[in-house]
């Protein structure tokens, strides 16, 4: 069972570029965990190649080398910040119907040339900053775009931002994203926890 994971720096944590098995230290090295343990009967194959900074266009780019011809059994994306933060951090803005474009692209592309199971999880900020209280108008177009690509394309939908929205209730925000965007290890065990939970209707 080949499961890939794709994104951005949420996805990327730190792994080793040149070895595609190594899963970083974030969500997708602690659900590949909680799965073996979970099925150890099963002949897993877990690969990460997120890359930090990435938005939907940089996908687009590398999406032949690092999706398609890996065939992978199950797809996971969580792509979706970035497309918000260089607006800011840049003045390099993505329209929502540019985001909901190139990740339809994406998504057409994967239901053509594989047939991957595909498990999207969408683009979440938490607010423990002044600095990102103008993200959100921003971003929550991109999440309704996110959440009906699902809808048409996704066999396994995530809604993070609402699920760390409601955890943030029981713990500051700070406690899962010191910044409101990388998860802090707990923040990965939380992602990883809902992942392994969700994964198995496809299983």
């Amino acid at each position: 069972m080949r499961v890939l994971f794709q994104g951005d720096s949420i996805t990327d944590a730190g792994r080793d570029r040149t070895d595609s098995h190594n899963l970083g230290g974030g969500y997708p090295y602690f659900a590949a965990e909680l799965l073996r343990k979970g099925h150890p009967e099963m002949d897993w194959e877990f690969m990460n190649v997120g890359i930090s900074g990435n938005r939907t266009v940089d996908l687009l780019s590398r999406w032949q080398k690092d999706c398609i011809e890996i065939q992978p059994d199950i797809l996971s994306i969580l792509i979706g910040i970035n497309d918000t933060w260089r607006a800011f951090d840049c003045n390099s803005p993505t329209k929502a119907e540019q985001y909901e474009a190139n990740y339809r692209q994406l998504l057409q592309d994967v239901k053509t040339h594989t047939n991957a199971k595909i498990i999207l999880l969408e683009p979440f900020v938490l607010h423990n900053s002044p600095d990102k209280d103008g993200w959100r108008a921003d971003l929550n177009p991109k999440i309704d775009a996110a959440r009906r690509l699902a809808r048409e394309f996704a066999d396994v939908f995530i809604p993070l931002d609402g699920m760390f929205a409601a955890a943030s209730v029981e713990k500051e925000p700070s406690y899962w994203a010191a910044d409101g965007v990388h998860p802090t290890v707990e923040g990965a065990k939380f992602i990883a926890a809902v992942y392994a939970d969700a994964i198995q209707k496809i299983l």
